[in-house]
């Protein structure tokens, strides 16, 4: 996940030789059980296999899961765990992300093939279209093949956002466990003391729906002598994510009239000080989490995985005075997809394998079903570990999502038609980096560094220069 800043970070280069994998700060209900370990192909990567016992006399089916993190290696325990007559083996191969180490590991793997090629493996939002719908995405499988059908999907109501990415020319290739819609996740304490009440259905209206509505209660919470959000970051996410158009139409760049007014929202929150002009993951972004900052601030923009794995580390005396209602506009930020290689379908048993751990993970709704115990925070028996939004709106509907840093809320109220109002047609494959140099040059013209049309003609000659890609 940066999907969700949980990779690996720090750590370039990972090589477990332990009898279990590390946690990586993902789901603490990650599965730690042991596995034997073994080196991986590449330098950067850490392999190890989950075995499971043995049905009849049959060769074990060895699938090979590549991931960038253990999130996913780990719940292939689980799965053993709940499906002792899989006779399946999983030898895991793990590549941090940092320093790009990711992709080019994972794409050389798929083209050379053969038996250690990766059967079932991991895409992050920042560049799952390549595998799905870009150009990696002839390796990728489609799931009809592996005979989950879209009948499947619609069962277990998964978010069309994730549906949407996770498939090309109306053939999916890939899914996620979590939805990653977003919410605005803002402070009770600040809530009453401005508006006169912390419940979410009044705060929902008084944020939206539209930026001028937000922009109204950001000068609210200004008289009362507390900032809107952390930093333009914050509201980022939530504008490149609800925009019409992505980067890229017709093979030119383009900028979305909504990406375009970035530009004038941000300078609106610098220039009448909504906010403490912060840069989202650096320590004064964490310290307006605690209330520690220049000025309180009023909330965050983000999914579920901000709560659970981002604010609950940094939140300290404010933990319980937070809650969660719809944004302005709908939007998703961050999220892993799940992908299988085509090749998988050329052997009947590895293929059967395959789909039955996908679907385990990705569409069964079950209580058994991995999605159930990851909302729950029940992937270890008897601990409660930590509840997380998922992609099926049916598992979320009769789960139990009540936090104690929401208060008691039960933030899947919120996320289900924050999951639903996310779109998922605005990406493309180069938005990783065409979404820095953009946010860098928005910050050159708040600061008075460019004007407007300046730093808009920069942005466009860096796209040029570093992905050889002309403007319309």
């Amino acid at each position: 996940m940066k999907s969700m800043k949980r990779v690996l970070a720090g750590i370039s280069t990972l090589v477990l030789m332990s009898s279990a994998l590390a946690a990586c700060g993902g789901n603490n209900n990650s599965s730690s059980s042991g596995a034997n370990a073994t080196t991986a192909p590449a330098a950067t990567t850490a392999a190890a296999a989950t075995t499971a016992p043995a049905a009849g006399s049959g060769e074990k089916v060895t699938i090979n899961l590549w991931s960038f993190t253990d999130e996913i290696p780990n719940m292939t325990k689980k799965y053993i765990e709940t499906h002792p007559d899989a006779n399946v083996e999983f030898k895991t191969t793990i590549v941090a992300t940092t320093d790009g180490a990711y992709q080019p590991a994972l794409d050389q793997a798929l083209a050379a093939g053969g038996k250690d090629a990766p059967d079932v493996f991991a895409a992050e939002a920042a560049f799952v279209l390549k595998y799905t719908q870009g150009d990696a995405s002839t390796f990728a499988a489609n799931y009809a093949d592996l005979g989950l059908d879209d009948q499947m999907v619609k069962d277990a109501g998964i978010a069309q956002y994730s549906v949407d990415i996770g498939s090309k020319d109306g053939q999916l290739k890939g899914l996620g466990y979590q939805a990653t819609g977003g919410a605005f996740i803002y402070r009770r304490s600040i809530a009453k003391d401005v508006f006169g009440t912390d419940d979410p259905a009044a705060i929902k209206a008084e944020i939206g729906p539209g930026w001028d509505k937000f922009f109204e209660a950001a000068a609210k919470l200004k008289a009362k002598g507390y900032g809107a959000v952390s930093g333009d970051g914050d509201i980022w996410h939530a504008i490149e994510n609800s925009s019409e158009k992505g980067w890229i139409v017709d093979g030119k760049l383009h900028i979305d009239p909504k990406r375009e007014e970035f530009l004038d929202l941000s300078k609106k929150l610098k220039d009448n000080g909504y906010h403490n002009d912060t840069t989202d993951w650096t320590e004064a972004w964490f310290a307006d989490m605690s209330g520690t900052g220049a000025q309180p601030v009023f909330g965050f923009f983000g999914p579920a995985w901000l709560v659970n794995y981002t604010l609950s580390d940094n939140v300290k005396d404010t933990s319980g005075d937070w809650a969660v209602t719809e944004p302005p506009t709908g939007f998703f930020w961050g999220g892993t997809w799940l992908l299988a290689n085509k090749d998988v379908t050329k052997d009947d048993a590895k293929k059967q394998a395959v789909a039955d751990f996908i679907k385990w993970v990705t569409l069964d709704t079950s209580e058994t079903g991995l999605q159930y115990y990851w909302a729950n925070g029940t992937m270890k028996e008897g601990e409660q570990g930590t509840k997380d939004s998922v992609a099926s709106s049916v598992v979320m509907d009769k789960s139990n999502g009540e936090l104690p840093l929401l208060g008691g809320q039960n933030m899947f109220d919120v996320f289900v038609p924050a999951n639903a109002n996310a779109s998922g047609k605005n990406l493309t494959q180069f938005d990783e980096t065409i979404n820095k140099l953009w946010r860098d040059q928005v910050r050159e013209y708040t600061a008075g560094n460019k004007d407007r049309a300046k730093a808009i003609e920069t942005f466009k000659q860096q796209v040029k220069d570093q992905l050889n890609i002309d403007s319309e």
